[in-house]
């Protein structure tokens, strides 16, 4: 599966996040006025960064809408975010409209079946270990680490490797 999946990440050109179980540990934490509190791994955070700066555009795609997730996707200098969309293959098929990048070079890592539609058309399928099994069985990679606790963080430094920049990323940190 590595081999392959390599071969795969290393061509693509936009990576696609979802946010609940990918993004975060899925679990939802409500507050006293009813608002939900979601909890992000910084690791995940700098590892988009990462992505970024070695030329491969990021996106999110959720069903869920969250102002919070509006933040972070600014913080990480986000700019294609679809929020509260159920209908995700509508959304994804926008998305590749708007910036011109095709299907084939485009990630998409997901964790529940509501991602299927977008998993079975990019280039380069990932998913969490703690995803759904439908969804495990249909992808090219699966992390090791679980959603929100460094799994982005993974396959961003994956996505770096196998497109031969992951030392380039490295180096100001080194010197």
């Amino acid at each position: 599966m590595s081999n392959q999946a390599s071969e795969r990440a290393a061509r693509i050109r936009m990576m696609i996040f979802d946010v609940d179980g990918v993004l975060t540990d899925g679990s939802l934490h409500y507050g006293p006025e009813g608002e939900v509190i979601k909890t992000f791994n910084v690791l995940d955070g700098h590892g988009i960064k990462l992505l970024q700066q070695s030329g491969v555009a990021t996106a999110i795609i959720s069903a869920r809408k969250s102002t919070l997730v509006e933040k972070r996707a600014k913080d990480l200098g986000i700019i294609h975010v679809r929020q509260g969309v159920h209908d995700k293959r509508t959304a994804f098929e926008q998305l590749l409209g708007e910036t011109g990048i095709a299907a084939e070079a485009c990630g998409f890592i997901g964790d529940d079946v509501i991602d299927l539609p977008i998993l079975l058309r990019v280039g380069f399928a990932a998913s969490v270990p703690n995803g759904h099994p439908e969804v495990k069985k249909r992808v090219h990679y699966v992390t090791r680490a679980t959603g929100g606790n460094g799994a982005a963080r993974e396959l961003c430094d994956f996505i770096l490797q196998s497109q031969g920049n992951y030392e380039a990323a490295l180096a100001p940190y080194l010197a």
